[in-house]
This record gives structure tokens, sequence and C-alpha cells, in this order.
């Protein structure tokens, strides 16, 4: 417990250094031609800090995903797959309503891209408690039925018309560097970050969050004091899969604007990396999908800026890398929730 106060006060002190960093090279004027001026913004500039919280904000849900069932003791490796049926359904729904007003037609989509994630958490919960599939198995073929599911009804010739853009908050849109990065942002965005708080408390504040983690922890006794352990991993399974969904929602409905084969590249297993580099905790995974989101962010800069004498294809490994190192520096120093994973039956066996 000790050291992983020591590691989150460490990763606090970094997220304000970095904070303050990225103000002052925001704000000073520096010589034009030095090394200041070539590379500081690379690292440290709007550019970069409004990229990495796009990047962020899919990972930031699917992480919330991940920690959602693996509280309620469901191992999902599917969210990768959760994702990309969400966007395929968001894309959908988004080209069926081209017609209408746009934020309707949006409003619509989100709804559509949520409604599919559930549906995909509902069939890895049926795989996982009622058929006691092996949760990795089941998440596997989550993700095979997306990928193939999607590419086979996707019509190329469909084009989605408008994308959710950009809402300032008023006055706090006008804070130097913090304002442009955090308050002038989609509804999506705002959404992912408010949801952090909302499950943090929902986790650790709430009976419906004592209850989750007592069916992850130790689901015998959850049930000897009356807690119906599965319809817990149920509903912790549905919800994970509509943020996921809306993860997914994001990417085709706030980032990109159209739907592309695959298009979640990855980041249903990134957002894994930051539930256990973030400890099965909403602010955790938060900070780990921040860094990952930046790394991406860099590579982005770096890839833009033409940086000499490097490949471009090991520029490109950056976020790979960083997730890789980031989750195998804590193999055996983080435990998840002892029950994860592990199928519950009523007279108490597992």
């Amino acid at each position: 417990m000790n050291r992983m106060r020591r590691r989150s006060s460490l990763l606090t002190l970094l997220a304000i250094a970095f904070v303050v960093t990225a103000i002052w090279v925001n704000t000073t004027s520096f010589a034009e031609g030095s090394w200041q001026a070539q590379w500081l913004p690379l690292f440290f500039g709007v550019s970069a800090l409004n990229f990495m919280l796009r990047a962020a904000v899919p990972l930031i849900l699917g992480a919330l995903c991940g920690i959602l069932c693996e509280r309620s003791g469901i191992v999902n490796i599917g969210i990768e797959g959760m994702m990309l049926t969400g966007a395929f359904a968001g894309f959908v729904a988004k080209v069926a309503t081209n017609h209408w007003p746009l934020y309707a037609s949006l409003s619509v989509s989100v709804v559509a891209a949520m409604a599919a994630g559930g549906l995909m958490g509902l069939l890895h919960a049926l795989f996982s408690i009622r058929f006691r599939m092996d949760q990795i198995i089941s998440g596997t073929v989550l993700i095979i039925l997306a990928m193939g599911l999607t590419a086979y009804l996707y019509d190329r010739d469909a084009v989605a018309q408008g994308k959710f853009t950009a809402v300032a908050i008023p006055f706090l849109s006008d804070i130097p560097v913090i304002g442009e990065v955090l308050f002038t942002n989609p509804p999506i965005t705002y959404i992912a970050l408010i949801l952090v708080a909302v499950v943090h408390v929902a986790l650790f504040h709430t009976r419906w969050g004592l209850r989750t983690r007592a069916v992850g922890e130790h689901p015998g006794a959850a049930d000897t004091m009356g807690v119906n352990v599965n319809a817990y991993r149920y509903m912790n399974t549905i919800i994970g899969g509509m943020l996921a969904g809306l993860a997914g929602g994001f990417l085709v409905l706030e980032a990109v604007g159209q739907f592309q084969e695959g298009m979640t590249a990855g980041r249903g297993f990134i957002s894994l990396a930051a539930v256990i580099f973030g400890n099965w905790t909403p602010f955790g995974a938060m900070t780990a999908s921040m860094l990952f989101g930046y790394t991406q962010a860099l590579q982005n800069e770096l890839l833009l800026a033409g940086v000499a004498g490097i490949p471009r294809q090991f520029v490109s490994m950056i976020p790979y890398v960083v997730t890789i190192i980031a989750v195998a520096g804590l193999v055996g120093r983080v435990r998840p929730p002892a029950a994860s994973g592990k199928v519950y039956n009523k007279d108490g066996q597992q």
C-alpha cells in the first residue's frame, strides 16, 4: 500500500511538473532558430497537448470499461471488439440519419454506439457467466467477431456527414494553455473526463461500488451478505461495454468523422495496459491513458517534423514500446481483484 501511495505521489508530481513546463514553453518567446524554439514545442506545444488529449479519450473510456468489468470479477480483453462494434454502429446510425439536424443525428449515433457496445458486453457476460467459458477466450471471440462482422457489413460508399465540433466553456477556455487544451473540446471529450470522476465516486463512495468491489474480491462473502454476485457481474460488464462502445463512437463521431476497417488499431489493448498501470482505479487509469496518449502525440509531432536520421518506422513504434515497458515494469507490483476471471457458482465453489 505504501509503495502504491509513493508511486501515486510521484506520478502526481510528474504531472504537475509537466503542466508547469507546458505553460512555460507556450508563454515564453524563444530566440528564433534556437534549440528551444525548435524542440520544446514538439514536446510541450499546444498542438501536442491537444493531440495527447484526443488520443487519450478512447483509452480513458476503454480503461473505465476494463475497471468496471474486472472490479466485479470479469476479465475483459474484448474491449477492442466492443470499441470497434460501437464505432461501426455509430457510423451506421449517422449515415442513416444524415438528413436529420446535425446534433440530433449525432446524439442518436452516440446512443447507437453505446447500445452496440452494451450488447457486446452482454454477450461477453453470457459467455463468461452463463456458459462458463474461459474469459480470455470469450474476449478473443468478441474481437474476432467484431472485426469480421464490421468488415463484412461495411459499405465503402457510405459517408457520414458531419461530426461533433469543439465547444468552448466560457471563462475557463480563456485560461492560457490549459483553457485551450482542456476547456475547448467537443462533447464526448468532456463526457469522458467527467465519467472518470463519476466512476471513481461510484466505485469508492457508494453502496453499489462497495458491492461491486466485494463481488470482485470475495464473491462468496458477498453472496453470504445477500449480494447477487452474477447480477452485479452482468450489470458491470454491460455498463463497461457501453463505455467501450462510446469510445468507438468517439473515433467516428468526434475524431475521424468516418468509419474505417480496424480503426481501433489496438486501442482496446492499450486501454487494458492503462487499467493495470493505473492499478484498477479511474484516476490512475486516466493518468496512464494520458501518458500513452502523449506518446502518440509525440509520435505524430516527430513524424510531421520529419526528424532527420530517424526512420519513420522507429518513430511509429514509440506508443507501443512505452506501453510494453510501462506494463512490464509493474509485473509483480500490482494486484488485480482477487476473484477476477473466476467463475462463481451459487454453492460457493469457484
